[in-house]
């Protein structure tokens, strides 16, 4: 191997990352970053497999607490790909040791609250410390080439290796306390990136890419196999006569329905590019992808019930809950879009009977019908919110694919 064929492998491997402020307004979201986001589909898939067999209100609060983890963790990982990451060995490394991480962290996730709850805090730990490190290389480079992003970056690393001793602590805490420490961590981390975010928007005039656009779309799709995942695990367990397979069908559509609302009405379509509406936007995606996973482990006790008379009342009030919570995000959502300023006709309106239909989802939880009907009823709640959205863009001449109303 020659000097120069090896000075190129060493630059390959061991490039310094992306510096603050060099942001690829046209990058494409890589074959990395989807391999990087197929081990989520394992680690939620394990927390809500205990929230399916915990249909509970503390079943619900110990599902967000994790649930939030994850996300915050798919968050941190997502955007060093966005703003620093390189086509290069260096990057693909870090990626890959993230992922071995996730791979031991989804063993400990459905235990987590429990008995595997130690080793759940451990390897949360080493993830986070892995970040730390990725995120310090990016502030080490500051230094010499954006020293006006020192300050920042500073502060967020300091947040991050805090967080590392926070998590490691928690790991020897009781559960009841670990879970208390790891909720004050996801509220603290929300408060964080809410104001680092702003000022960073305002201090790089970071732009809403289509590429980080496109991976919060990917991850929403990503839950919304969960729906999928609770209806199979549903009908594998229960006897399949014809009243369970229709419940369980019906329990898809619920899914289906999220499908459509978010990818037509909020999904592809950029966010504004100020510091406020680009969080908002990001932190509404927590709600959103957090009731769509719970409606998914709600469907393995629906549909195991569907001979029941009535749905059992932590059961309707999670599944409907879910579809209420879900609405209400998306509509925080649709708030920060560049279209919603461009369609006001169709967006002022739709907020409103958004809001009237996360009240009437809740109604149908509290009726609690059989779960064939409460099922039904959530799709045609979620249809008919569709449809009137659908009449608004077409009133308004407007309706087509999103990119078509997309800003370049």
């Amino acid at each position: 191997m020659t000097d120069g064929t090896r000075g190129r492998l060493r630059q390959w491997l061991w490039s310094p990352p992306r510096a603050h402020g060099e942001v690829i307004a046209d990058r494409t979201v890589s074959s990395l970053e989807l391999f990087y986001d197929l081990v989520y589909v394992a680690v939620i898939s394990q927390a809500a497999h205990h929230l399916a067999e915990h249909v509970t209100a503390r079943g619900f609060v110990e599902f967000t607490i994790v649930f939030g983890l994850i996300w915050a963790a798919w968050v941190n990982g997502s955007l060093y790909l966005e703003l620093h990451g390189r086509e290069d060995g260096r990057t693909r490394s870090a990626v890959f040791l993230q992922m071995g991480v996730l791979v031991l962290l989804a063993v400990f996730t459905a235990g987590a609250t429990g008995d595997s709850g130690t080793g759940f805090a451990l390897v949360y730990a080493a993830f986070l410390a892995i970040m730390t490190w990725l995120w310090y290389s990016v502030r080490r480079q500051d230094r010499t080439d954006h020293p006006e992003f020192l300050g920042p970056a500073g502060r967020y690393v300091l947040g991050m290796a805090m967080a590392v001793l926070v998590i490691v602590v928690s790991a020897f805490l009781p559960d009841g306390a670990r879970l208390v420490v790891w909720a004050g961590f996801g509220i603290a981390w929300l408060v964080g990136i809410a104001l680092i975010g702003r000022v960073a928007v305002a201090q790089e005039g970071l732009p809403p890419t289509d590429s980080l656009v496109e991976r919060f779309g990917l991850f929403t799709i990503i839950v919304l196999g969960e729906v999928v995942f609770g209806v199979v695990d549903g009908l594998s367990t229960a006897d399949r006569d014809g009243l369970v397979i229709v419940t369980g069908m019906l329990a898809l559509g619920i899914g289906f329905g999220f499908w459509w609302i978010y990818f037509d009405l909020v999904g592809r379509r950029r966010p504004r590019d100020d510091g406020g509406a680009l969080v908002t936007w990001m932190l509404s995606h927590l709600p959103i992808t957090l009731s769509i996973a719970g409606a998914g482990a709600a469907m393995v006790s629906l549909i195991s019930h569907a001979a029941d008379a009535r749905t059992p009342a932590s059961t309707g009030w999670l599944v409907a809950g879910s579809v209420a919570l879900g609405l209400l995000a998306l509509s925080l959502a649709e708030q920060t879009l560049v279209d919603a300023d461009r369609f006001a006709v169709v967006y002022t309106p739709l907020r409103i009977v958004m809001a009237g239909a996360a009240v009437a989802a809740l109604a149908v939880g509290w009726a609690r019908p059989a779960p064939w009907l409460l099922a039904l009823l959530l799709v045609v709640i979620l249809v008919v919110l569709w449809g009137f959205a659908v009449s608004r863009f077409l009133r308004a001449g407007v309706w087509g694919s999103p990119e078509s109303s997309r800003t370049d």
